[in-house]
């Protein structure tokens, strides 16, 4: 199976209208940055976005919000973004949001085939609301549900012609799981290389996981907030 595609374009063509997309990234770090824009540039709509924030504004998936794609959130922080503040709060945008290691074990679990874990995170809040509850050893736990998507995008530093991929540092956040939990995962590398190439001890995600993979033309890497020391 040929999993090497000419870009961005290529890939966002096989997303639908209504899909459930999970986006890898923290804050902005690791973020698939050209498959956003191409997202925004086909204009796909009524999205559903699994995400560990919404972007900023005017960078990352903030450039979905303020186009309109978006119908639903499911995410854990949502602080930088003053557009999706403006969409939640005027009723625009329906949003769950998540405790951040419930998120990644949702994920987690959605990539595993559990059918949900019970936590103590978030029992006696807003959180458990609606949900199961039980004492275990003594203390109150909520049943999380798994979260799976219909596409996984995904940005790796390395990838082979096989899909594997390699991330780099803290930019690996939450894309190996992502990249289990979706029926088709689409993967930008910085680095398309030769399979055999990869250190197999260093794959972070098997290729069978990824159906398609492409080498970025760019990326901007800006930081999301920029903290330096006095001098």
């Amino acid at each position: 199976m040929r999993k090497v595609i000419t870009g961005a374009d290529e890939a966002v063509a096989l997303i639908p209208d209504g899909a459930t997309v999970m986006v890898g990234g923290f804050g902005l770090c690791g973020i698939p940055e050209n498959l956003v824009l191409a997202l925004r540039t086909r204009g796909t709509r009524n999205l559903t976005i699994i995400s560990n924030n919404a972007g900023v504004d005017g960078f990352g998936l903030g450039i979905l919000l303020e186009s309109r794609q978006v119908k639903r959130i499911v995410a854990t922080y949502v602080g930088e973004n003053q557009e999706f503040e403006r969409q939640y709060l005027s009723g625009e945008l329906d949003v769950e949001l998540v405790p951040q290691g419930t998120f990644a074990e949702r994920i987690r679990a959605g990539g595993a085939g559990i059918g949900g874990f019970f936590t103590p995170t978030g029992f006696g809040t807003i959180v458990a609301e609606g949900k199961e509850t039980r004492v275990i050893d003594g203390v109150p736990h909520v049943l999380e549900a798994p979260l799976k998507a219909d596409f996984a995008l995904v940005k790796a530093f390395k990838g082979d012609h096989a899909g594997n991929l390699v991330y780099r540092r803290t930019a690996r956040n939450f894309s190996p799981m992502m990249a289990t939990a979706a029926a088709v995962t689409i993967a930008e590398v910085e680095h398309l290389v030769k399979t055999g190439t990869l250190d197999p001890d260093g794959v972070h995600t098997p290729g069978i996981y990824v159906r398609h993979l492409f080498q970025g033309p760019s990326y901007e890497k800006r930081i999301e907030r920029r903290t330096v020391r006095k001098s």
